[in-house]
């Protein structure tokens, strides 16, 4: 549903390599086709019995929604800073993977403590998993992504290595930043003088830091995870993230 409902907010064409919901038929069906599935998927949470798993899975759908009103209050603004994206990406890809996590071990009955390092570990690998993804629409091979090299950039979708070069941005290059970005005016040359101007400013090496960063949080929560295979796959599932970079 949150896929749905996301190409048809940035407009996407593509998914994985295959067309989009939205561009097969159109966005009214795809809105349509989302919403059924939100409501499906509620009353599989009402099947459970449980109104903690509702409360985290409803309070997690409230977030994406938010997430995706600041995304688009955000872009296209230059003065967009990591802070701001941060909450953007919490919102709209954070929640979904936090809630999962976190329901799970309500279901399983976990203590307390143990809930809550799950829901932690899902915020943080929500996040290494974004960035992750921003810095493949620059630097991914597009057999594997299913998304052409700089497909945020020509949507003028303001992901971090791009913030990141643009808060380092000197005056020239922030014109060349607002006419690309903020005024949509982009030229043949415009993608390659991007991607030179983010490696110069390190922005995909400090994006990666980032990413590498949150992937130590998400391990970190598992220590308040005492089952030891659970905690190696949880872990494991870090590193698949990480490595889809490598």
């Amino acid at each position: 549903a949150t896929l749905l409902h996301d190409d048809v907010v940035d407009e996407s064409a593509q998914r994985r390599g295959r067309p989009t919901a939205n561009l097969l038929w159109d966005n009214k069906s795809s809105v349509l086709v989302g919403d059924y599935l939100f409501a499906r998927s509620f009353q599989l949470m009402v099947e459970t019995g449980s109104i903690e798993v509702l409360d985290i899975l409803a309070d997690a759908s409230a977030q994406i929604a938010e997430g995706e009103v600041l995304q688009l209050t955000a872009a296209q603004n230059l003065a967009t800073d990591e802070t701001t994206y941060l909450q953007v990406v919490r919102g709209k890809t954070a929640a979904l993977f936090a809630a999962a996590t976190k329901v799970g071990g309500v279901i399983a009955q976990a203590p307390q403590p143990q809930v809550n390092a799950l829901y932690t570990y899902g915020d943080a690998l929500g996040i290494t998993f974004q960035i992750v993804d921003d810095l493949l629409d620059f630097q991914g091979d597009p057999t594997q992504t299913g998304k052409n090299i700089g497909d945020d950039f020509r949507e003028r979708k303001l992901t971090l290595p791009m913030i990141k070069a643009i808060a380092a941005a000197d005056p020239t290059q922030r014109a060349f930043w607002q006419r690309t970005i903020r005024n949509g005016q982009q030229e043949k040359g415009d993608l390659e003088h991007a991607i030179a101007l983010m490696t110069a400013h390190d922005a995909f090496e400090s994006a990666r830091r980032d990413a590498q960063g949150y992937g130590l949080i998400a391990r970190s929560a598992l220590h308040d995870i005492p089952d030891q295979p659970l905690r190696d796959i949880l872990s494991e599932l870090v590193d698949y993230v990480l490595n889809r970079l490598n």
